[in-house]
């Protein structure tokens, strides 16, 4: 049975539409910026926490927009899979790379399935979903 991980995530885009990814230090999996709930921690407090942490961006949890939850398997432990909620933010703040976060990255969402260090979640859920929003 494998271990699940709560969390919640985040996605920033820029102006040329581009999603912010993140890649922790001692990994090689690029993410959306978001982490674990802390218990008793509601997801969109968590995903507002974490923002701060990793890329000292403040952002009201009343201002994220729910994209979607989904479950997958984990991209850097072993035998886990996380059970994720997922939001979007207008932030405007320019991210800088914080606590963990070893590397930033924007990534064009016609490109992001594409790399094999992509998360499972943002290939097969967080990506398409969003090309289907663009699309629309």
């Amino acid at each position: 049975m494998p271990t699940v991980l709560t969390i919640a995530g985040v996605v920033l885009r820029d102006a040329e539409g581009r999603m912010l990814t993140v890649r922790k230090s001692g990994t090689t999996m690029f993410m959306l910026p978001g982490g674990k709930l802390e218990t008793g921690e509601a997801s969109d407090e968590a995903a507002t926490r974490e923002l701060a942490e990793e890329l000292g961006i403040e952002v009201p949890a009343a201002s994220l927009r729910l994209l979607g939850s989904w479950r997958a398997t984990a991209a850097n432990e072993p035998d886990t899979v996380v059970e994720s909620t997922i939001y979007c933010s207008d932030s405007i703040e320019e991210p800088m790379a914080a606590a963990e976060i070893a590397e930033l990255v924007w990534m064009r969402l016609d490109e992001a399935s594409e790399y094999a260090n992509v998360a499972p979640l943002l290939r097969l859920h967080v990506v398409p979903t969003l090309l289907a929003l663009v699309r629309h």
